[in-house]
């Protein structure tokens, strides 16, 4: 019987666990994100503010997970931008697309997270992309689906830690824009989004290698523009606009089985437009758009759960500036 790709063994002769990719047997290593840089740190990046729609920016704010309180500034993206992806490394965190009003944008750029400082030009993205979803593992960062202004079902992909213009990995099952995203160290994993109706399938992808999505199962609810965050085991799905309303309904799924997406919690607030970040620990969600306390309400609330358990999050802090459409991503998540 062949091997199937992701699968998991014990060598007893090296000590260590080992997936196979496909290809071969590969070694996971254990990896502490607080031994190696000090502490499991978030980052929130771009955004944007008010009407008209070209109050885009360009900060990047930055969080300790493992604490609470309020982000601090951390420096600015290359270009302002809305509505674009991230994926991160132990080192580095990626910030790929989005746009400003009336100009979509195909930059890649790059921080160093353990540093604070403005981001450095990485490379090109295959071309102008918004609502465009990130996921990666410590090696591959994985961009899929999105809209050129046409939506679309490509999936691209980086090796962080180098510099350059993604390279074409495959396509998702379907066109497919503003989906929620996460990884394990195997799998990415993409959920919900618009084709332009607004769905509810999760699909797959294992990132060492390259091929087309395959079917995973479904979200409790079919939702766009909500966002995922991980650790190695469980990745959650959080908020949303679920037509003609919000949602503040958190799913989560075991990344290594396949099937259908399981109630979780909730949010504080019905919240869309969000963003998330998470360490083997905790999941963050902030910023984004709510009908509460009045309708189409921009927020800079940070909330967290303990992703292992199940329930409602809790408050965490402030973002530096009230935004929606931002990205998030870390040096903890469950693909490292």
């Amino acid at each position: 019987m062949p091997i199937p790709s992701g699968a998991l063994r014990f060598n007893s002769d090296s000590g260590k666990l080992e997936y196979y990719n496909g290809e071969a047997w590969w070694q996971i290593d254990n990896f502490s994100a607080d031994n190696a840089t000090g502490g499991a740190r978030g980052l929130f990046g771009g955004g944007h503010f008010g009407t008209p729609l070209n109050a885009t920016y360009n900060v990047i704010d930055y969080v300790t997970i493992s604490t609470t309180g309020n982000a601090i500034d951390f420096g600015d993206l290359t270009t302002p931008r809305q509505s674009f992806a991230s994926c991160s490394s132990t080192i580095r965190g990626v910030f790929a697309g989005g746009y400003e009003p009336g100009n979509l944008k195909n930059v890649i750029d790059y921080i160093t997270i353990s540093s604070t400082g403005n981001a450095i030009d990485f490379g090109d993205m295959p071309t102008v992309i918004g609502a465009v979803s990130g996921c990666s593992n410590v090696t591959r960062g994985i961009f899929g689906g999105g809209f050129t202004p046409s939506i679309i079902n490509t999936i691209s992909y980086i090796t962080i830690s180098a510099t350059g213009n993604t390279q074409d990995f495959g396509d998702l099952n379907s066109v497919r824009r503003s989906m929620s995203s996460f990884s394990s160290s195997t799998r990415g994993i993409f959920g919900g989004g618009q084709t332009p109706f607004i769905i509810n399938t999760i699909e797959f992808i294992t990132i060492s290698t390259t091929g087309n999505a395959i079917d995973f199962g479904d979200l409790t609810v079919s939702r766009s523009a909500g966002s995922g965050c991980s650790n190695s085991t469980r990745g959650l799905f959080a908020g949303g606009y679920v037509y003609p309303n919000f949602t503040n309904t958190i799913d989560y799924i075991t990344i290594a089985n396949l099937g259908n997406a399981t109630d979780f919690g909730d949010l504080s607030i019905p919240n869309y437009l969000i963003a998330s970040c998470s360490s083997n620990t905790r999941g963050l969600f902030g910023g984004g758009l709510s009908p509460t306390p009045a309708p189409n309400t921009m927020v800079n609330i940070v909330e967290y759960v303990t992703i292992l358990s199940t329930g409602n999050v809790v408050d965490f802090g402030d973002l530096t500036i009230t935004r929606e459409r931002l990205t998030a991503c870390s040096n903890a998540h469950g693909g490292l």
